[in-house]
């Protein structure tokens, strides 16, 4: 059925419960699965414009260094589960824009994720990129609570 499974993570514990349990769907479904971890450009507000460029720079491969080194773990236990993985680190301030755009450029088939299940007022002010996602994309969303 499904050939090629996005899968969404943020570093929390919820997309972590939700990457397990896609690799378990991956396996049983004989599916390929790219992991991908979207991080926020960095907006650091300094007094002096000619400090901005380097450290700019220099927190964005800061933080694309980490994601990789926390990707790499969950590719290990991908390949652990026999599970084919690639992962991809994307600097995007819209996490639910680099999460349609991966999927379409990666060929994918169905987008998995977490949700914390915000409602109410906390959903409506905070958002919710699961609700983005599924409003910005033709493709399934497989949502893990």
């Amino acid at each position: 059925m499904y050939k090629h499974l996005l899968i969404a993570v943020d570093g929390s514990l919820l997309s972590e419960s939700a990457f397990k349990r896609a690799l378990v769907f991956a396996k049983e479904m004989g599916a390929t699965v790219t992991i991908l971890r979207a991080i926020p450009e960095d907006h650091l507000l300094i007094y002096q414009a000619e400090m901005l460029g380097t450290t700019q720079t220099q927190h964005t491969d800061q933080a694309r260094k980490n994601a990789q080194a926390y990707l790499d773990g969950l590719e290990a236990e991908a390949r652990h589960a026999l599970v084919p993985c690639n992962a991809i680190v994307t600097v995007n301030d819209h996490p639910h824009e680099a999460i349609v755009e991966t999927a379409q450029s990666q060929h994918c088939d169905l987008i998995i994720m977490g949700s914390h299940g915000r409602h109410g007022m906390t959903g409506f002010l905070l958002g919710s990129e699961t609700q983005r996602v599924l409003a910005h994309t033709r493709l399934p969303v497989l949502v893990f609570r």
